[in-house]
């Protein structure tokens, strides 16, 4: 709490000279909008006097965000063969000289923040959070970035035929123009799916679930038979496990609560938090999840490991947990560190988690709500003096060949050549190491695995996980776009009332799908009620009326985008 009071003061604090940086301009235009945006674009023309033939005549410098991981035994995010790589070509194609300032990942929001308030921000700043970009645009601390890609939208090829249109401009305010980040692209919409260890379903002589009955069925029977599964450890038993991110890590069970046909006004106006912690039919997916805690059947101490702790993954890889829900690859990823790797090495050449689709919701499919084809949101500070050497490096990394070696690396070193010419990903050592799967840190402007062609891609999708089964990564991918229902953009404009409390409500979302998961089935709607109570005090039911209003604004009594 602290932090975050220190945080906000400092951002307070900050105003006046961000202000100064970027004309005073932030996301409410109490002018002549016109005019203001005339303004900003002569000072796109100014920021290219130097530029020409692609290069600046004189040496820019710019400092980009990388995520830090903490992997154990990974390279430095700000010092190895990729950085190397897009240093070296950022200088010779543009001569702009690329320096990297690691941001801790799980705590990415936080860092930002303080970053932004103390005016020390990397020039290119990526983040999950639009409400912390939008809060610190209102006070004049971040680039309007839609004269520069208007203006120099011939210098940046690569970008436009990448992002296009629709993710460039995917958060421009329809009124006042202005936009604040571009958002990445997903190469793929794979979201979250069920795994299930195989070798204790042969075991048991048990097929894999498909309903939500078969899947609580056998929950029990792993529990019933830890002695014969576990032997000596019967009682370290997992019969099914997800942390305390509870919305994220149950989603394609809550969802299965949600309707599938449930209109795009309510699912905008409520969407605003993608954990559907306010959508109807939500509570009674945790009720379930509620029942399976009491019976015994889910891992007791889930909500006491937060971010980034390792304790669940490790009780993964010893072989203790019979079934969870995560990342669609979140077995297969790491290499020789993966799940299943540790898995075979513990208990035996026949131990692995494969994917399963057992969450049926009213019409009997298997509906997966996924986003519009948005993921990481890039922008630039106001203390950024270099705008367009910074797209210039966005351009660059979103060139096809540039995202394929930062995908697979070098022949020999962390990727082999089959016969029909797919890629086949090695173990890396030293600075060849990957810190993220696919690289999506150096790459973000796209998060999915995009080689120079098609075709390539879906040869070498199955081939990007050493020592992964193709026919288990296929399997998962197959899982994981059956009965998708694809968000929409709802552009209309920044909503206020989302702006400085995404931070708060996250906590509040997480608290409140954790107690009432391990609340006594009798206290089940008391806890709910009050949870999401508070979570509607603290700023859910002020979004939800902006958003209704602003809708409707739009879109009339339409409940439907045209």
């Amino acid at each position: 709490m602290k932090k975050k009071i220190l945080s906000i003061l400092l951002a307070c604090s900050m105003v006046a000279s961000l202000a100064a940086c970027d004309g005073g301009d932030g996301g409410e235009d109490t002018g002549d909008v016109s005019a203001v945006q005339e303004s900003k674009a002569e000072e796109a023309k100014k920021a290219g006097a130097d530029f020409e033939n692609g290069k600046f005549k004189e040496t820019k410098k710019i400092v980009v965000e990388i995520y830090d991981r903490g992997n154990d035994g990974g390279s430095d995010p700000e010092n190895n063969d990729y950085t190397e790589y897009i240093k070296k070509g950022m200088l010779e194609d543009h001569n702009v000289e690329v320096t990297f300032k690691k941001v801790p990942r799980w705590t990415e929001v936080d860092e930002i923040n303080n970053l932004l308030a103390a005016g020390t921000a990397p020039d290119v700043c990526v983040t999950y959070s639009y409400p912390t970009i939008q809060t610190y645009a209102n006070m004049g601390g971040v680039i309007d970035l839609a004269p520069y890609v208007e203006q120099y939208k011939n210098d940046l090829p690569n970008l436009w035929n990448w992002l296009g249109d629709t993710n460039i401009n995917w958060d421009k305010d329809p009124k006042t123009g202005n936009l604040w980040c571009v958002e990445a692209k997903l190469a793929v919409s794979n979201r979250v799916l069920t795994f299930v260890r195989q070798d204790w379903l042969d075991k048991l002589n048990m097929k894999a679930p498909t309903t939500k009955a078969e899947f609580e069925k056998m929950l029990v029977a792993f529990k019933d038979n830890a002695s014969t599964l576990l032997g000596a450890d019967a009682d370290k038993m997992v019969p099914y496990s997800v942390s305390y991110d509870v919305g994220w890590r149950a989603a394609t069970l809550i969802e299965s609560f949600l309707d599938p046909k449930m209109s795009d006004k309510e699912f905008y106006v409520n969407g605003f938090d993608d954990r559907k912690l306010t959508e109807n039919g939500t509570k009674e997916g945790v009720r379930l999840l509620n029942k399976w805690y009491n019976m015994g059947l889910m891992w007791n101490d889930f909500a006491q490991y937060g971010s980034g702790d390792t304790t669940e993954d490790d009780m993964m890889k010893a072989g203790f947990v019979g079934a969870f829900t995560h990342n669609w690859d979140y077995p297969y990823r790491n290499g020789d560190d993966s799940i299943n790797a540790n898995l075979q090495r513990n208990v035996g050449a026949n131990a692995k988690f494969v994917a399963i689709d057992p969450f049926e919701d009213k019409n009997g499919t298997h509906t997966k709500f996924v986003s519009g084809p948005i993921d990481r949101k890039v922008f630039f500070p106001a203390t950024n003096t270099e705008p367009l050497a910074s797209l210039l490096y966005l351009d660059w990394i979103s060139a096809p060949e540039h995202i394929q070696y930062l995908q697979i690396g070098e022949e020999g070193v962390t990727h082999t050549v089959t016969s029909d010419g797919a890629i086949a990903i090695q173990p890396a050592t030293g600075n060849a190491i990957m810190n993220s799967g696919m690289n999506i840190d150096y790459t973000i402007t796209v998060n999915g695995l995009k080689l120079t062609s098609e075709e390539l891609t879906n040869k070498s999708r199955a081939l990007n996980y050493p020592g992964i089964p193709a026919e288990d990564v296929m399997n998962s991918h197959k899982i994981a776009n059956t009965d998708l229902r694809v968000g929409k953009n709802v552009n209309v404009g920044a909503i206020e009332a989302e702006e400085g409390v995404g931070d708060t409500l996250s906590q509040k979302r997480d608290i409140a799908y954790d107690k009432a998961v391990v609340a006594s089935t009798a206290d089940f709607d008391k806890v709910w009620d009050e949870e999401l109570k508070n979570y509607l005090s603290a700023g859910g039911q002020a979004i939800i009326d902006e958003r209704t209003k602003k809708w409707e604004e739009f879109f009339g009594s339409s409940d439907m985008l045209p």
